[in-house]
C-alpha cells in the first residue's frame, strides 16, 4: 500500500482522512460500508489506478481516520452526502464516477438522485440501489426476524454493551466472519448477543490476513462504533424523502450469489424481477457466483475486471 497517498481534507467542518492513488481527469471515489474503512478498497484502488484513472477513497465522518461529529448519535446519510460533495469541491473535482459497498450504496444512490451533475455513473456492490427507508421492501420488513443483527444494532446501548466485551479488533473480526457467511446473522433467542454467534477462535475467511484484520482493529480502535452504529444502523430505516426520485447516470450493481443480504426478505426479488431498473433504467446487474458479502475483498481480480470494464465503456 506504499504507493497510496494520504492526507486530511476540510469537509463541513470536519477533517475526513483520505487516501489516494493515481493522477489525471478520470476520477472514482470509493465509498465504504460497515465493517470496512477506505482500506477495504485497496485492490480496486490499485487496480484503477492502473488503468488510468484517478482513486480516491475516503473515511465517513466518525470512521476510521476521519473526525468526529460533535453529536455522532444525531449524524444522518444526509451528512455522509454532505461530505462526500464538499470532499469533491475540495479536491475540485466536478465530477467522478462512484464506487460504493453495503451502506456505502445508500450515499451513493442518494447523491445521484440529489446531485446529478456530479456524478458519471455509480456502482454497487454488496446491496442494490435503494434509500434510507427502504420503500420498495417496506411490505417485507414484518417478515424480519425479531434476533436479525440490524434490529439489535437499531436500540441504542445493546450494541454499545455487546461490543464492549471485546477489543475493536476482536469486534471486526467477528463480524466479518459473520457477514462472509450465506446466511443472515441472527440471534436465536432474546438472551443472545450478536456477538456471541460467532466463537472467538473461529478462523478467518481464506482471503483475510492476520495483517488485515489488525489494520481494520487499529482504525477502528481510534474512532470506535459511536458513529457507525448511528449511521447506518438507526437512520437506515428513516425515510430520506427521496422516495420518487430516480437516477439517470449508468449503473452497475455487483453482487454475490453468496452474500447473505440476498436472503434479506424481498431483496432478491426486487433485483432479479427488474423492478430496481424502475430506480435506475441505465442499470447493468451482474452476479459473481461464488461471491459473498465483501466480494471486493474475496475475488479482487474478478470485480477488478468488471469495474474497470464499465468505466471503460462510460468515460467521457
Amino acid at each position: 500500500m506504499e504507493e497510496i497517498e494520504h492526507s486530511h481534507v476540510q469537509a463541513k467542518g470536519l477533517k475526513l482522512h483520505v487516501a489516494q492513488i493515481g493522477t489525471g481527469p478520470k476520477v472514482v471515489v470509493f465509498l465504504h460500508g460497515f465493517p470496512e474503512i477506505w482500506y477495504s478498497w485497496r485492490h480496486q484502488m490499485v487496480a484503477v489506478a492502473n488503468a488510468g484513472y484517478r482513486a480516491i477513497s475516503f473515511d465517513f465522518r466518525g470512521y476510521g481516520l476521519s473526525e468526529h461529529p460533535s453529536e455522532p448519535e444525531r449524524a444522518t446519510f444526509n451528512d455522509f452526502v454532505g461530505d462526500a460533495v464538499a470532499l469533491l469541491d475540495s479536491l475540485g473535482i466536478s465530477k467522478a464516477h462512484l464506487v460504493s459497498k453495503d451502506f456505502g450504496a445508500f450515499v451513493a444512490t442518494m447523491l445521484g438522485v440529489l446531485h446529478p451533475e456530479r456524478v458519471s455513473t455509480i456502482i454497487l456492490l454488496g446491496v442494490p440501489f435503494l434509500l434510507p427507508g427502504l420503500s420498495p421492501l417496506q411490505s417485507q420488513l414484518p417478515l424480519i426476524p425479531s434476533g436479525f443483527y440490524m434490529l439489535r444494532w437499531l436500540v441504542p446501548g445493546r450494541a454499545e454493551a455487546d461490543f464492549g466485551r471485546f477489543d475493536a479488533k476482536t469486534v471486526v473480526r467477528k463480524i466479518y466472519i459473520m457477514f462472509s457467511g450465506s446466511e443472515p446473522p441472527v440471534a436465536a433467542t432474546d438472551n443472545q448477543e450478536i456477538m456471541d454467534l460467532v466463537d472467538s477462535s473461529t478462523p478467518l475467511p481464506p482471503w483475510m490476513s492476520e495483517e488485515d484484520i489488525a489494520e481494520y482493529g487499529s482504525l477502528y480502535e481510534k474512532s470506535g462504533f459511536r458513529t457507525a452504529l448511528q449511521v447506518p444502523y438507526r437512520t437506515l430505516m428513516l425515510s430520506c424523502g427521496l422516495d420518487d426520485g430516480k437516477i439517470r447516470a449508468p449503473g452497475l450493481l455487483i453482487m454475490g450469489e453468496k452474500d447473505y443480504i440476498m436472503k434479506f426478505p424481498g431483496l432478491e426479488d426486487y433485483i432479479k424481477t427488474g423492478k430496481v431498473k424502475e430506480f435506475v433504467p441505465n442499470l447493468e446487474v451482474t452476479f459473481s457466483s461464488e461471491g459473498t458479502h465483501f466480494v471486493q475483498e474475496q475475488l479482487p481480480e474478478e470485480v477488478n475486471q468488471l469495474i474497470i470494464s464499465f468505466l471503460d465503456k462510460h468515460s467521457e
